[in-house]
């Protein structure tokens, strides 16, 4: 029986999901399989050309599922080009993850069945599934229906992927950049999925870019892993790695540009700053969806010894517990800001801390400001976006990182998930 939806999220962007560009070489199709519940959509069929680069980052995390496996080693095995084409499938619902070496079969499977259907080798096609962990994953339940898909592939059918693979998301993800290349017009387009267990490691996530561009695949896969640093793996829902986290990228190269190989040519970098944005829209969409959210918080941090202690600092307070819900009860408690500081094993002194809630300026010299009234933070609070920042007055390193609230929403979605 199909769970009722959620209710879309008060963050989720006003003009819902746009309206995506054709990227000539690719094609889409999302169908109902019956996963794990009745009535929806919970398959994507993913058709990309010949000649197509295609790079990806997965998690790290060390009980990652039996499709991040997968492609991993087809990605490790790929020749820099190829006359054979590419596929993507992904289903929602059972993440085929812990299931043991039958899981792996079930992904041997389903890679075949899908490249039957599309006439190219199943070494060429990529899987992932999101849902439940550690549940028995029969092939067929989606097998059965991937020569309906293949049948109906639409290259406008990118709004139904991305609702296909949805879990407890309240609204599909999607951002688009264009961009001049050489006197050629280049278009990026994208989709994903998340909402809980995001913490990406380099939640759950999955997101799937195609491009237009013509690139190469070291190139191509350069550029990903580097963006991703300063996108996905810049955003914290609940500081859950998940076993799935899959982001991939595909470019097709039919916009007639000259091929992209120099990462310090100019096209590179006008290329890189697209992707980048493409994927930063798109991670932030998770935050905003992120389960039971009300509140999108940004946390920066400067002035840390080095970039990694910024980092920590920021992840501190990002992932902070008390911090999460004293923004969920609009509660300007900048004391569990300076104890998220303290906890988060960076170097630090206390009286050279700046605390600042937006432009307002908490604390300072290890005291509060003197400046500070505490109904200015109240206030403040309010917001449906904030920005918690912290300079640690010791050098030059910086971080960024987004987070949401911590709402009673996040226990029921997560308490009944299963159920």
């Amino acid at each position: 029986m199909a769970k009722a939806p959620l209710p879309v999220s008060p963050l989720a962007p006003k003009g819902g999901f746009p309206e995506l560009p054709r990227i000539d070489g690719v094609r889409f199709a999302s169908g109902a399989a019956g996963v794990r519940y009745q009535n929806r959509t919970d398959v994507m069929l993913v058709e990309i050309c010949a000649g197509a680069s295609v790079a990806g980052v997965f998690t790290r995390s060390s009980t990652r599922s039996a499709p991040v496996l997968d492609c991993e080693r087809k990605l490790a095995a790929l020749t820099e080009s190829s006359d054979q084409g590419f596929g993507i499938v992904v289903n929602s619902g059972n993440s085929n993850a812990f299931t043991g070496r039958a899981g792996d079969q079930t992904v041997e499977a389903v890679t075949a069945e899908a490249g039957r259907v599309l006439g190219i080798p199943a070494a060429h096609v990529f899987s992932a599934s999101t849902g439940v962990i550690g549940e028995p994953f029969a092939p067929e339940k989606i097998t059965h229906i991937l020569a309906e898909l293949a049948g109906k592939l639409d290259a406008d059918g990118a709004d139904g992927a991305a609702r296909a693979i949805m879990t407890t998301d309240t609204f599909p993800k999607g951002a688009t950049e264009t961009l001049t290349l050489s006197g050629h017009e280049v278009k990026i387009a994208g989709f994903a999925k998340g909402s809980g267990m995001i913490a990406p490691d380099m939640a759950t996530m999955l997101a799937y870019v195609f491009t237009d561009a013509a690139i190469s695949r070291a190139a191509l896969q350069s550029m990903l892993s580097q963006a991703t640093k300063r996108s996905f793996n810049a955003v914290t829902v609940d500081s859950d790695t998940s076993t799935s986290d899959s982001l991939m990228v595909a470019a097709t190269g039919k916009a007639g540009n000259p091929q992209i190989a120099d990462l310090d040519s100019t096209d590179a970098k006008a290329f890189y700053a697209a992707l980048e944005a493409v994927l930063k829209d798109l991670a932030l969409q998770l935050v905003r969806d992120g389960e039971g959210a009300t509140k999108l918080i940004e946390v920066q941090v400067t002035g840390a010894a080095n970039d990694a202690d910024a980092d920590r600092v920021a992840r501190a307070i990002a992932n902070s517990p008390l911090v999460k819900t004293a923004a969920a009860g609009e509660d300007p408690n900048w004391g569990r800001v300076v104890m998220a500081v303290g906890k988060s094993g960076a170097v630090a002194d206390r009286d050279r801390l700046t605390i600042k809630f937006g432009d307002i300026l908490v604390a300072e010299n290890g005291w509060v400001s003197p400046d500070y009234r505490e109904e200015q933070g109240a206030a403040y609070m309010k917001q449906q976006e904030l920005r918690i920042a912290v300079d640690m007055g010791l050098g030059m390193g910086a971080a960024t990182v987004w987070t949401c609230d911590l709402t009673h929403g996040y226990i029921s979605i997560n308490a009944d998930y299963r159920s």
